[in-house]
């Protein structure tokens, strides 16, 4: 009988069921990383285990309160033979002084070498267990890594040419490598198979998240989300071969020589107002031209990299660029100093309760699904951001951001993420609804010029 955990009435079975159709192997395997498992619990829970962290642990702070004990008399020992130096002593006397000063070094040294022995055979104790943990750790990768490979080569995968591949050699030819964990069981994957098995031939697709959002992402219940790239993008590409798809609209469509309005400019710098919608450097978008390359056309005498800092492709606002490496080098170290006053006007869905105040939500790349972000307080990267409510009308906040640090999408993620305001940005695709634009705006920049030192003030009208 089909396992329950794979079939629910009224949703589509998965591509390959383990449960329904067992697979010796696998079960196999599958009980020796679990016994793999045990083993390593059993060492991490263990008292041995324990008693030699313990023992360790003990073992540094007591030689640690000895040393410092022992130079401690020593500085008394000291202080007590500068005082008799001080009284002119006989030459016999101070050469007993000098051998009492190198006796006393001379046991340092040896006390220190002790307990150095003292501590590696203590280290090695403990480091015996956790090369034990790690051999296993290796061991059950190896095992995971081949059943994996074998696992996705039994995920047989249909098109709408009536052409079928399997999933493993999909990702061999299209990346090189194996598929992440988790592809071919996403959603719209198991519709379109289920689809194509059945002879049916789909018309429209669109996925909308239900139920709380995880603890690291930001999702909305009721909102639709495009499939993730790192696991679904290969197999859609694939799978849609076949089906008259409708092409994506064009990002910009402006004349691509023209200069975006300037707000500030002199013989070396200029601050510049980006429209929402254009990259500031080039990227992966086709029929694009980003700010940089128009820069490089009207000034074709500059050097350096003259962005000296960057706004998302759909926020608009104020960007400092320099005309020569030295002004670059000068403004950058500004940023670095966090001496530059850099603050945005964005339009929230929703209405935000404090008046001010900071988020302090570290940030990561989602590596399956860029260019999104999300919060990893593991390995994610400090993110500051304060803000100010400016108004609350008609069940949304305009509100001020004033970041601190400069991660990626780090005001959208914050404004959106429940920890963080829980009010996604109005227009934005990634983590809220895709309106007219993203209501996000670069309007005020405060720095001092590099070269007369004079401070300069910049602001640009909130075009929302």
């Amino acid at each position: 009988q089909p396992s329950r955990a794979y079939h629910s009435r009224f949703f589509v079975p998965p591509i390959y069921d383990t449960t329904a159709r067992p697979d010796r192997t696998y079960t196999r395997y599958e009980q020796q990383i679990q016994e793999i498992n045990q083993k390593i619990l059993q060492i991490e829970k263990g008292a041995a285990y324990a008693d030699a962290r313990i023992a360790l642990y003990r073992m540094i702070h007591d030689s640690e309160k000895l040393i410092a004990a022992t130079q401690a008399r020593m500085a008394r020992s000291k202080e007590r033979r500068d005082l008799v130096r001080a009284q002119q002593p006989t030459q016999e006397r101070l050469e007993e002084l000098i051998r009492e000063s190198q006796k006393e070094r001379a046991d340092l040294r040896r006390l220190k070498e002790r307990l150095q022995g003292m501590r590696a055979e203590k280290q090695e104790e403990v480091e015996r267990y956790e090369r034990q943990i790690q051999a296993f750790k290796e061991e059950r990768k190896a095992i995971s890594g081949f059943l994996q490979h074998r696992f996705f080569s039994l995920y047989r995968l249909r098109n709408a040419r009536g052409e079928t591949m399997l999933l493993s050699d999909l990702f061999l030819r299209e990346t090189g490598g194996q598929p992440p964990s988790g592809a071919g069981d996403c959603c719209a994957p198991k519709m379109l198979n289920y689809a194509y098995g059945m002879g049916l031939r789909p018309l429209a697709m669109a996925e909308f998240w239900w139920g709380a959002s995880p603890r690291q992402e930001v999702r909305h219940e009721g909102h639709f989300y495009p499939a993730c790239r790192g696991r679904c993008a290969v197999i859609l590409e694939w799978m849609t071969q076949g089906l008259l798809l409708e092409s994506a609209p064009c990002a910009d469509t402006r004349d691509t020589t023209i200069l975006p309005p300037i707000c500030y400019e002199d013989a070396h710098l200029l601050v510049i107002d980006k429209p929402a919608g254009m990259l500031s450097v080039p990227g992966k978008e086709e029929g694009q031209r980003a700010l940089y390359d128009r820069l490089r056309q009207h000034y074709p005498q500059a050097t350096g990299p003259l962005l000296v800092h960057r706004l998302d492709r759909d926020t608009s606002g104020l960007l400092l660029v320099a005309k020569d490496k030295e002004t670059h080098k000068r403004l950058q170290a500004q940023f670095v100093g966090k001496r530059i006053d850099k603050r945005y006007t964005a339009l929230l869905e929703g209405r935000v309760g404090e008046m001010e105040g900071s988020i302090a939500l570290p940030l990561a790349p989602d590596l399956l699904d860029r260019p999104r972000q999300k919060v990893d307080t593991t390995h994610g990267k400090p993110a500051i951001t304060r803000f100010r409510v400016l108004e609350r009308k008609e069940g949304r906040t305009r509100i001020e951001f004033a970041p601190i640090t400069g991660r990626t999408h780090q005001l959208r993620v914050h404004a959106a993420h429940p920890e963080g305001l829980g009010c996604p940005i109005v227009g934005d695709p990634l983590y809220g609804q895709s309106a007219d634009r993203l209501c996000l705006h670069a309007h005020y920049l405060r720095f001092h010029h590099p070269l007369t030192g004079e401070e300069v003030e910049v602001e640009s009208p909130v075009p929302f």
